[in-house]
């Protein structure tokens, strides 16, 4: 098996992204942490009650911080389409499919992922990528 190793394009392109993923998450984290009441209609739409916001914010929270460190980053991006997958289904619950939520949190777990199959070989290796 021939060795991978990036481009120093998509090393900038996947830091790029992931810098993108993450000051998403930690924006959104800090909105749900020490904002709490900016979003008490939405939770409410949803069936989330007000109290758990801060909760979120220190799951998103954490979502970021594992993903920021190179050598946890498969497992942010783990955690992070966990997530994502959770909000997706908290929309499909309420009868929002295809919503901007759900387009958003869609695009944030695939942007993880992609970031990481442009550095990782491993990561192409797992998603089924044959050289």
């Amino acid at each position: 098996m021939a060795h991978f190793t990036p481009s120093r394009t998509a090393l900038w392109t996947s830091f790029g992204l992931s810098v993108l993923v993450v000051l998403f998450l930690l924006v959104d984290a800090g909105v749900s942490i020490f904002a709490p009441h900016l979003l008490a209609d939405v939770q409410a739409q949803v069936g989330f009650p007000a109290e758990l916001s801060p909760l979120l914010g220190g799951i998103m929270l954490l979502c970021a911080l594992v993903f920021a460190i190179p050598r946890t980053a498969a497992i942010g991006a783990i955690l992070i389409t966990a997530f994502a997958g959770g909000a997706i289904c908290t929309h499909v619950r309420i009868g929002e499919l295809g919503s901007p939520p759900q387009l958003i949190a869609f695009a944030l777990a695939a942007i993880a992922w992609l970031s990481l199959w442009l550095r990782d070989a491993d990561v192409r290796r797992a998603l089924g990528y044959r050289s």
